[in-house]
């Protein structure tokens, strides 16, 4: 494929998947009925973020904002009507959380990234700092602080990928990165050529999860770990930090992919999707297809985007 080639992103929902290209989002949900289902939300760009996403470290973030914002409003979409009957969705809607309801379902969404990756950030600080009469020293600190962000990490991906309800997420979030894989090999999207593709990608947003652990404990080295007040400020002040940085490791990493030996760099996140994707049905990649093939339509003709559900 040519280097002009447009970037497509996506997102695993409940029983579907949302897909986004430059400037639309379509996600496809299969119903109770075995219908098809389409939520369309446009993509806004606001200029101050337009301008921020040009600059190295600081794009990143802005990046993680925005997809944090608009993911939410296809998540909300999906979890309001997968398990609803078509025609009951009324009644569902109307028990919106009140705090969705003051702030926005966009905001929440961020707030919710936040909250989670103060918690992965902060209590391996806690528990790490138990340690302290046994194991001291700012390097032996860091060192036993990532331990334990690993392994709530991997421990926290494990559990929840038992439950059959995330089971299946993870089996579209496989399927999601089977249709990415296929399209960029240049191949049509049916079924037989998706199944074919590896349910790992480069750009996936587990792998920019592992990043940041990495990434955060070499750019701890260079900070104090005591006292522990100290300790905990910095965390929270170097999280944009770490993120902006993780963002463009994944970046890089996806731009090396074709070129031996440095194409392993990309290797440990894609490890840990051994964790959050599952092997697809044959079913959950034709979801995932229709709404790969619907993002084009709209592209080709944004008029297509008002038969779709959308705000």
């Amino acid at each position: 494929m040519s280097n002009e080639a447009p970037v497509y992103g996506g997102q695993a929902l409940l029983e579907g998947v949302m897909f986004g290209g430059k400037d639309h989002t379509v996600t496809a949900i299969r119903r109770n009925d075995n219908s098809i289902e389409y939520y369309y939300a446009k993509k806004q760009k606001k200029p101050i973020f337009q301008k921020l996403k040009k600059i190295p470290f600081v794009r990143g973030v802005i990046a993680l904002i925005e997809s944090s914002g608009l993911g939410a409003k296809h998540l909300q979409f999906a979890s309001e009507r997968y398990d609803v009957n078509p025609g009951e969705e009324e009644e569902n809607e109307a028990e919106t959380s009140k705090l969705q309801m003051i702030l926005g379902v966009a905001v929440v969404g961020v707030l919710s990234f936040l909250f989670g990756k103060f918690i992965f950030t902060l209590v391996p600080v806690f528990l790490a700092n138990l340690f302290s009469p046994w194991i001291s020293g700012k390097y032996p600190q860091i060192f036993l602080e990532t331990g334990f962000k690993l392994i709530l990490l991997l421990g926290y991906l494990y559990v929840i990928s038992m439950t059959p309800l995330i089971k299946r997420v993870f089996q579209y979030h496989g399927a999601e990165h089977k249709v990415i894989n296929c399209y960029e090999a240049g191949m049509d999207l049916t079924v037989e050529n998706v199944q074919k593709q590896s349910r790992l990608h480069y750009r996936c947003g587990s792998s920019f999860i592992l990043f940041t652990v990495i990434i955060g404990m070499f750019v701890y080295f260079f900070f104090p770990t005591d006292p522990l007040w100290l300790r905990v400020v910095i965390r929270i002040l170097l999280i944009p930090v770490v993120l902006g940085i993780s963002f463009e490791v994944l970046q890089g990493t996806n731009a090396l992919r074709n070129i031996p030996v440095l194409r392993y760099l990309g290797y440990p996140g894609l490890w840990l999707q051994l964790l959050t994707t599952k092997e697809p049905k044959d079913d959950m990649v034709e979801v995932a297809i229709a709404s790969f093939n619907k993002l084009h339509e709209v592209e080709k003709n944004p008029e297509v985007a008002m038969e779709l559900h959308h705000d």
